[in-house]
């Protein structure tokens, strides 16, 4: 694959409109905004401290080795057994599942390669299909680069999150966008740096995982966690 036609690939996958399951998360905003903890002059802080705290030590590697791993279903499914075991917060789990059943189908349908056998395993109940985990298959069976790979992960995550408080009303679209562009050179850090090992995947995000515990007694409820 040339440079330009990766760029434009990467551009493609980490489109906001492109389907890929998280329109439906908020990954613990919700809550967090309804009880008055974040706040729109905090945001720019949160989104970092969830990039570097959640995305960076556990969805990045997640992601890189299941993108080495692509066409080995075995290592595969002991990844995604390893992201379940992690995921503490039952609507964190959940969400996790979801989003990755629904850009697992997405690239199933768009033909790409290892798609549709990982989502057989999905069906059949042997494996999980957790999100970063699908990605790490999807990107790879797209052709993209590892890093290449990982910045549309950075940039849809972030992304995600920001659309969700701009969605909720905590942030204006100008907010987030000046956000994200603000975490830009910290991310291109991230994704430069040495993919750790197996066992330091891991992540320490315990006020939006407490807040995802809490989601399911809101009173109002505009996303899933």
């Amino acid at each position: 694959m040339s440079d330009l036609l990766a760029l434009l690939r990467g551009l493609q996958f980490a489109d906001g409109q492109f389907p890929s399951g998280g329109f439906a998360f908020s990954w613990g905003i919700e809550s967090l905004a309804a009880d008055g903890l974040l706040t729109r002059a905090g945001w720019p802080d949160f989104l970092a401290g969830q990039m570097e705290h959640r995305w960076a030590p556990h969805d990045r590697p997640l992601i890189a080795h299941a993108f080495r791993a692509a066409r080995d279903h075995a290592a595969l499914v002991e990844l995604d057994e390893l992201a379940e075991a992690l995921s503490i917060a039952s609507a964190a789990r959940e969400g996790s599942r979801r989003a990755g059943a629904a850009l697992l189908g997405t690239h199933a349908r768009l033909g790409t390669p290892g798609a549709a056998e990982y989502r057989a395993l999905v069906t059949a109940e042997t494996t999980p299909g957790h999100l970063p985990v699908v990605m790490g298959l999807v990107l790879a069976g797209a052709g993209l680069d590892l890093q290449t790979a990982l910045a549309v992960s950075a940039h849809s995550s972030a992304q995600s999150l920001g659309s969700a408080a701009v969605r909720l009303g905590l942030i204006g679209a100008l907010d987030a966008q000046s956000a994200l562009q603000r975490l830009q050179p910290r991310l291109s850090e991230l994704i430069a740096d040495p993919i750790p090992p197996v066992d330091d995947i891991g992540s320490f995000t315990p006020l939006t995982d407490i807040a995802m515990m809490r989601h399911p007694f809101q009173q109002q409820q505009l996303f899933s966690n």
